[in-house]
């Protein structure tokens, strides 16, 4: 719910959550003298007190200081150790210091990291991408955010057309043109905290509801956009999953318009070793993924198919010797460098693997089992959604359909009060929403910590029939 929302609503009292919440931020204080005095260290020189601001937006008072993180667990300067669901929003999905991914990454290390020319390891790559994720012609970014600002420039080069139709409480990094949301009166803005300065969107967004193939038509319809974006299912404001048929229909009035379909799998890699599209069969004309594929190094690819790479040559052809050199207006002098490549070739031979996956969705599996049962125990009016390894919890009865329902299901402090109560207990989630996500080195402990923990959290909110504490 957002900040107006009744207790009624959310199943536990506003009140006693504020109460709750104070004195969890003074046992967080408490517990954390070292984290604080590097964070006062930090605000001296660093804009927001760390390397990125994100980082102070953990619920305590300020961001824990790491000392150690190996696996599925780290260490805070205080020698706190907790079991780590957030796992690097992702970019650490096969845990902390994968001793496969550092020795491939020490190893290349050691014969250089960037030389702006391909070693032998980037043909095998290649190779690897095409055959995992069924898409012939490949390339190499730093970070997701520039995989689709890339794949959008292309698009709107092989198509002379400007704008991109994107969707409600989407994430794509911080791409400008997905800067955006709907007000209540169903009209795009600028997303919350985005100075209106920042890119005048009515000149390249068209925006719809996730789910809403009506409206997609509408946006299309107009033959000015050269490319949708999207999630398979959208992640960051908690999980909304995609309808039956709305991927099929999504692809159907793509093709139907002329816009390319761009698929971001960055955060629903989790659904398989195929990601989302290959266990659901989509079949887009662009596909993004990044994060999670190279140990922690900062990587990104994107994807394309045969008919769409010969439209891409077309206007921007193979460099011939002797002619001007042309970097095409993107790409980056550290993407697809020779420690990415030994990275990302360990990480699709070795790490990404089928046995992992079993794994790491067997344990998502016992820990959504282990909400359902705590959140129908107490009588909540929230649910639980799981794609393959990650799962979240949200509070509105059921799945929401839309990013818009999602977003007025979302309770700042009613998260900011769980995610804390569990890390002052030695559990993480992702700080952003209620996220935990499993990977190859969690255990079934870890998983029933978590549930514990949480259902101790809800017990001091509620009873077990449902009555407030």
């Amino acid at each position: 719910m957002t900040a107006s929302a009744d207790s009624h609503a959310l199943g536990v009292d506003r009140e006693r959550v504020a109460e709750l919440f104070s004195e969890e931020l003074a046992r967080f204080e408490a517990l954390h003298p070292r984290s604080r005095e590097q964070y006062s260290r930090g605000l001296r020189h660093f804009l927001y007190g760390a390397p990125l601001h994100w980082m102070q937006q953990w619920p305590g008072s300020y961001p824990l200081c790491v000392a150690l993180a190996q696996g599925a667990r780290l260490t805070d300067v205080d020698g706190h150790t907790y079991v780590d669901f957030a796992l690097g929003d992702t970019g650490a999905m096969f845990g902390h210091a994968n001793p496969t991914l550092v020795e491939a990454i020490s190893t290349q290390l050691a014969r250089g990291s960037t030389m702006m020319l391909p070693t032998e390891d980037a043909a095998v790559v290649g190779e690897l991408l095409a055959e995992r994720f069924g898409l012939p012609y490949w390339q190499v970014t730093t970070s997701a955010t520039d995989a689709n600002r890339f794949v959008i420039r292309l698009c709107r080069m092989v198509t002379g057309r400007d704008k991109i139709l994107t969707f409600n409480w989407n994430y794509h990094g911080s791409v400008d043109e997905t800067q955006v949301e709907l007000d209540d009166r169903q009209r795009m803005v600028p997303r919350t905290g985005v100075h209106p300065n920042a890119m005048h969107h009515e000149q390249t967004t068209r925006l719809a509801e996730f789910n809403d193939l009506a409206a997609v038509e509408e946006a299309l319809a107009q033959e000015d956009v050269a490319c949708v974006l999207t999630e398979p299912v959208l992640t960051n404001v908690g999980i909304v999953p995609a309808e039956a048929g709305f991927h099929a229909g999504l692809r159907r009035l793509t093709r139907q318009y002329g816009a390319a379909l761009v698929i971001d799998e960055t955060h629903t890699i989790s659904a398989g070793p195929g990601g989302y599209t290959r266990a659901h069969g989509l079949e887009p004309d662009f596909f993004v993924l990044g994060k999670s594929i190279a140990g922690g190094i900062p990587v990104a690819v994107w994807g394309t198919t045969a008919e769409m790479a010969e439209r891409i040559w077309k206007v921007l052809p193979h460099f011939k010797p002797g002619q001007e050199i042309n970097h095409f207006g993107f790409g980056g002098t550290l993407a697809g460098s020779a420690l990415q490549m030994a990275a990302i070739r360990a990480t699709l031979e070795k790490v990404m693997t089928e046995e992992n996956y079993g794994h790491m969705i067997g344990l998502a599996e016992r820990m959504e089992r282990g909400v359902v049962e705590m959140v129908r125990r107490r009588a909540l009016p929230w649910h639980v959604t799981r794609i393959g390894a990650r799962l979240e919890y949200l509070f509105r009865p059921a799945p929401p359909r839309t990013g818009g329902e999602a977003h007025r299901a979302r309770h700042a402090l009613l998260e900011a009060f769980i995610h804390l109560y569990l890390l002052n207990r030695g559990v993480l989630l992702t700080p952003f929403h209620n996220m935990a996500l499993m990977c190859p080195f969690t255990t079934e402990a870890d998983v029933d910590l978590h549930n514990q923990v949480l259902d101790e959290c809800l017990g001091v909110l509620v009873d077990e029939e449902g009555r407030r504490a």
